[in-house]
């Protein structure tokens, strides 16, 4: 944690525990059939805590095999504590999959939850922030200064900040994997379409969102 980027820091895990709890409250309100399975906090808590134990950078050709070294690490420092080894392997689980880049399906609800939370981090207000500063510092320029909304080209991420929305960000919503999830995901997403209305007025070009990101406009998937 001490290498981490600023937006990986301990504040960033301190809101996705947040986002985990958050979501995992909805999900418990909002079930109405009995029976159905609550989320174990004894396997999502500390898998949220140590999703990114093991910083690797975003630009590093190891970058998708950061959340299995997380999980790794994750199960010595548990080991350390004496915390119970019968939820090691949920916990493991579910930091693997949460990451973005390394494409591991989600197999259970603390996944599944732990996902969404890490995701709604790249969202909203933090998710700008988080996007900006990463960018700035990786070197990025703001926008293309001939193409800011990618229209005529494929986005190039590496080099612009706002390219990582239609890349990535902006993606998010349609990849959650829980209810509760996918609504706070579109609210979030509405505001970085609002960001992106704004940059267009004041720089001046006029912005066309693909088809895909439409339904964002009004904060909701169309």
């Amino acid at each position: 944690m001490a290498d981490a980027d600023p937006a990986h820091g301990l504040e960033h895990v301190q809101r996705v525990v947040r986002n985990a709890c958050l979501i995992a409250r909805k999900l418990v309100n909002s079930s109405s059939c009995a029976g159905t399975r609550e989320v174990d906090v004894e396997v999502l808590l500390p898998a949220a805590w140590c999703h990114d134990c093991v910083y690797v950078p975003k630009n590093s050709a190891q970058r998708s095999e950061a959340s299995r070294l997380a999980a790794d690490r994750a199960v010595v420092v548990l080991t350390d504590i004496g915390y119970p080894a019968v939820k090691f392997p949920a916990i493991a689980h579910a930091i693997e999959a949460h990451s973005f880049s390394a494409q591991i399906p989600c197999r259970s609800l603390e996944a599944q939850v732990l996902q969404d939370a890490d995701r709604l981090e790249a969202l909203g207000a933090i998710g700008l922030a988080r996007c900006l500063m990463t960018g700035g510092s990786m070197g990025q320029r703001l926008y293309h200064p001939e193409d800011p909304f990618p229209t005529a080209r494929e986005p190039r991420d590496d080099q612009q900040s706002v390219d990582h929305f239609f890349a990535k960000l902006l993606k998010l919503p349609s990849t959650m994997q829980t209810d509760a999830g996918k609504q706070i995901a579109s609210e979030r997403a509405g505001y970085l379409v609002a960001f992106l209305e704004q940059l267009a007025k004041e720089i001046g070009v006029p912005i066309q969102l693909p088809s895909e990101f439409r339904g964002l406009q009004n904060g909701a998937l169309g």
